[in-house]
């Protein structure tokens, strides 16, 4: 019996040899199809694209075209990137609310803290050293 799984092992790394195989993007893509299976119970036109989304992580994974896969993965990166910063500098400012403020850049629009209690000062922005005067 250990020989069996053992060349089942075997035979299913000689099979996913050079393909892309799962990432990120091909888990989101099936664990949304996965809800919108549950959801399709009340919404039944849910359940097209549920499929859809999960034949396309299927597809994904065994795809060769790595280079591809690659990009779809890197774009899909960038914009949930941009999604857990905000996030992540909402909860910054949540937890600094006594001690610091935030400054938002009128130019790029990079966020910059500076400490409360200093009275009027002037804040440089680190990305496009574009020159504020704040109250904090």
């Amino acid at each position: 019996m250990k020989n069996f799984f053992n060349n089942l092992n075997y035979k299913l790394q000689s099979f996913m040899y050079g393909r892309y195989g799962q990432d990120e993007l091909s888990r989101c893509l099936a664990w949304i199809s996965f809800i919108l299976i549950v959801l399709s119970v009340m919404l039944p036109f849910l359940y097209f694209i549920a499929f859809i989304l999960f034949i396309w992580s299927v597809f994904r994974c065994f795809s060769k075209n790595t280079y591809k896969r690659q990009s779809e993965r890197n774009a899909y990166l960038k914009f949930t990137g941009k999604i857990k910063s905000a996030f992540r500098i909402r909860k910054r400012m949540l937890k600094e609310i006594k001690t610091h403020k935030y400054y938002k850049c009128p130019n790029c629009k990079t966020y910059m803290r500076v400490p409360k209690g200093k009275g009027r000062i002037k804040i440089t922005c680190p990305n496009c050293k574009n020159e504020i005067t704040k109250t904090t």
